[in-house]
């Protein structure tokens, strides 16, 4: 499960789909309509908020938008009641690992927007999150540091 802390406008078509349903998936996790998936870490910054079901439906109602100006048509009746106005804090870190990351999918899957892309040094966040100093997140899989288990 990816939920991007970049903005949704750097992802290709394939990413935002798969945006898309992984959030979709979250929303289910967090309503507790799944059986899978319960514990993953990258939905512990959601479960940590007041309300984590209107904070995911806020998440996806930014990558809805996106796809909309795209001329996409996801399913908005899909994304749960209710939004939250204050923002996440995220680290620098992640939003820079998460960068480098898409970068590399970019790079074998859509190297024509890797190149409209690759001069941004920062990328711009998903309007949840707000950007704090600090090193990549404890949630991510990063090599040579033992993986969370979440939840």
């Amino acid at each position: 499960m990816r939920i991007w802390t970049i903005h949704p406008r750097y992802l290709d078509r394939q990413g935002l789909l798969a945006l898309w349903r992984e959030g979709l998936l979250a929303q289910a996790v967090l309503l507790g309509k799944t059986k899978g998936y319960r514990n993953h870490p990258q939905l512990d910054r959601f479960r940590q908020q007041r309300n984590p079901v209107a904070a995911i439906a806020t998440y996806l109602a930014a990558v809805q938008h996106e796809a909309a100006r795209r001329g996409y048509a996801f399913d908005a009746a899909k994304i749960s009641a209710g939004r939250v106005r204050s923002r996440i804090p995220e680290t620098r870190g992640q939003l820079l690992y998460e960068w480098q990351h898409l970068k590399t999918k970019l790079a074998r899957r859509s190297p024509a927007l890797l190149a409209a892309v690759a001069a941004r040094k920062i990328p711009r966040p998903h309007p949840l999150f707000r950007v704090v100093a600090g090193p990549v997140g404890e949630f991510e899989r990063v090599a040579g540091r033992p993986p969370t288990t979440g939840g």
